[in-house]
Formats: C-alpha cells, sequence, structure tokens
C-alpha cells in the first residue's frame, strides 16, 4: 500500500483534567470508530489503515494517556485508560462506536466493552486477549538512558498489570455479547495464539480471523487487516 498517508485533523480533549489527544477523519455523517493504539504508539500507527477506514466511517485515532500528544500524567493503567476512552466518547457525544484495538488498546476496548457494552456497536481486537493470572512473565524494564516518544512510566505499570491481571477481566469475556472479531498474527506473533482461540470460545459473538503477520497485523499486512475488518464488519451489519 505504499507510504502511510496522512489524512484527518489533529484534535485534543480533556477528559476528566487529562488532554487525550486524537486524529479524526471521514464524514461526519458516517458512523463513528475509534482506533486505540499499543503500547509505546500512538495515534500515527494507524496512518497506513485510516485512510481505507475512514471511507466508510468516522474514524477516530486516539492518543492514549502517556502517548503521542496526549498527557503523561504519570498514573497509568488499563483502567484509567478505558476511563480515558469513556470521557471522550462522552465528551464528542458519541453514543455508541466501533471499537478497534491492538495489544495494549485491545485489553483497554475489552475492559470497555466488558463495562459498558451499550457503548459499542462491533468490537475489533488485534492480537490480544484479556490477561487473565498466569498467562504472561513480563519483568520490570530499566528505563532508557535516552527521552522516549512516550512517558515509560506506562511500560512497567503496564507490564505490571499483565504480570497480575485482575481475573475478573478473563470472568467477564463470557457475558460480552458485543459481535466481536479478534485478528491473530499468527505463530510470527509474540502473543500465544492459544489466548485468542480461548477468549473465542468463552464470547457469545466473537469470531477469530487469523492473518500471519506477527503481532502488528495492521501495519505489517494492512490489506489483509482491512478486508479482515471489512468483511467482519458488513457480515454483522445492523448487528
Amino acid at each position: 500500500m505504499g507510504e502511510p498517508e496522512t489524512i484527518g485533523t489533529p484534535r485534543a480533549v480533556t477528559v476528566g483534567g487529562v488532554v487525550i489527544a486524537y486524529r479524526v477523519a471521514g464524514a461526519e455523517t458516517d458512523p463513528p470508530m475509534v482506533l486505540l493504539h499499543g503500547l509505546g504508539d500512538d495515534e500515527r500507527d494507524w496512518h497506513r489503515v485510516l485512510p481505507a477506514l475512514a471511507d466508510r466511517h468516522r474514524a477516530y485515532a486516539l492518543d492514549l494517556r502517556g502517548h503521542g500528544r496526549s498527557d503523561r500524567p504519570g498514573r497509568y493503567s488499563f483502567e484509567l485508560m478505558r476511563d480515558d476512552v469513556l470521557g471522550f466518547l462522552d465528551a464528542l457525544g458519541i453514543a455508541r462506536c466501533v471499537l478497534v484495538g491492538h495489544s495494549m488498546g485491545g485489553t483497554v476496548a475489552i475492559l470497555l466493552a466488558e463495562a459498558a457494552p451499550h457503548r459499542l456497536t462491533h468490537l475489533v481486537l488485534e492480537d490480544v486477549a484479556a490477561p487473565r493470572p498466569g498467562d504472561f512473565d513480563r519483568p520490570p524494564l530499566t528505563p532508557p538512558g535516552t527521552p522516549t516518544p512516550f512517558d515509560f512510566a506506562a511500560v512497567n505499570a503496564i507490564r505490571a498489570q499483565l504480570n497480575d491481571p485482575d481475573p475478573a477481566w478473563w470472568d467477564r469475556t463470557a457475558a460480552v455479547d458485543v459481535p466481536t472479531l479478534v485478528i491473530g498474527g499468527g505463530p510470527g506473533s509474540t502473543i500465544p495464539q492459544r489466548l485468542l482461540a480461548e477468549m473465542v470460545d468463552r464470547m457469545p459473538d466473537a469470531a477469530l480471523v487469523t492473518v500471519e503477520a506477527g503481532h502488528h497485523v495492521h501495519a505489517s499486512r494492512p490489506a489483509e487487516f482491512l478486508a479482515a475488518v471489512d468483511g467482519f464488519l458488513t457480515a454483522r451489519a445492523g448487528r
């Protein structure tokens, strides 16, 4: 697909005292779609697929707290990020949306779907499953000696939660009846793919598609990622 195309307009909104930056693209009359990036990334990570997604949606690519142009408040957790996204939806008057999350952003999306399923029309999770105790062993990392383009404090906060997650995160997936697509990266991914399959088996209305691209499917295989998302949304239109 060539080099990423920069489209849309950068904006920001204050949610609970934290500035959340985002990029918006697409017609205001199209159904809303919210995109959540992985740890250490920001809204620019979606630029390769944003033009196509914005053809049919009012697409909002967020910078989660501590990332990109958003504030760095020093306090980080999946729950805080979930609440930021819910506050974002409220601030912009978005009643329901398609929610797309990759990696860390996918876990945030899962927690939002568990807490407020009525805010979602569809859920798309890229190479992520709800963390459960014993699935991950991510020791803390030493901060680098040079500045990072995100708040490095978020790294060890998120890794600590992956090591010791709330068991309810996994348990509640069985009650998430939002139409859900899980896109796995296949054997080249750093995420054990059996975790994705086990979660899909628990969810009432979920499907698993594998694109052998590793962990960053939307960046490595954008055409296949878009085909999976478009096919899912078309098949589940009106749900």
